[in-house]
């Protein structure tokens, strides 16, 4: 049977229109990057809109964007943040949380309970909804927990974007703003479900982490687009 996967668009999780905002205005992260890396440190910390972008939604809401402390369950179902400030090392270990999940054993609502634990305190950068947007929604969990469905994942490699070693390189200072690193990663993903079913495949993300000298690496957020 075809296997039941979080990013079906037919399925895609219903956003608000101000997560649906945040959502467009996170591509500028990677705009930025390419740009410089003083830009991607001004998208972050630019005001919050509360514009709408989009139509009144035709399917029931399942998570809206909604900060880390407005949503409970179990955190044991998502492994805990690495200690590190290495922002690499961080991204390599919050790819593997971000596309990790057992519906067989823990509910949605303990899968977004564990991400949040991730997540940078500093809510000006933060993106949360970038976050939760990667994870299926309750029907689709609910769905999934049917079929037994659970997805165990092998990290390749991380490495900083060309264009944002390049910026670096550049403006050396313009990272000491928020200490804000653009990582992308590589690896694969197998899913497997009831009745011997499985399927793999390979996939990269890019992550915005964050990383002060001398303190632990936090996630700001997932970008919507692949840098290489």
């Amino acid at each position: 049977m075809p296997r039941n996967h979080s990013r079906t668009t037919a399925e895609r999780t219903y956003e608000a229109p101000s997560s649906v905002l945040r959502r467009t205005m996170l591509g500028g992260i990677v705009l930025a990057v390419l740009l410089a890396v003083a830009g991607l440190l001004a998208y972050l910390t630019r005001p919050a809109s509360t514009a709408a972008v989009a139509p009144a939604p035709t399917a029931p809401a399942t998570h809206e964007s909604v900060p880390p402390e407005a949503t409970s369950g179990k955190a044991g179902a998502v492994a805990a943040p690495p200690k590190t400030s290495d922002p690499i090392v961080f991204a390599k270990a919050a790819t593997k949380a971000l596309w990790s999940y057992d519906t067989r054993s823990f509910s949605q609502a303990d899968q977004v309970a564990g991400l949040k634990r991730w997540m940078t305190g500093e809510k000006k950068y933060a993106d949360w909804a970038s976050v939760t947007d990667q994870i299926p929604s309750p029907v689709l969990w609910s769905r999934m927990h049917d079929n037994h469905q659970y997805a165990t994942v092998t990290i390749g490699e991380g490495h900083y974007p060309q264009v944002f070693k390049t910026a670096l390189t550049q403006d050396p200072g313009a990272i000491t703003e928020a200490y804000v690193y653009a990582v992308t990663v590589t690896g694969k993903q197998a899913i497997a479900w009831k009745g011997a079913g499985a399927g793999a495949e390979s996939r990269s993300t890019t992550l915005a982490v964050q990383c002060h000298p001398h303190h632990h690496c936090a996630l700001v957020g997932v970008l919507p687009s692949v840098a290489p």
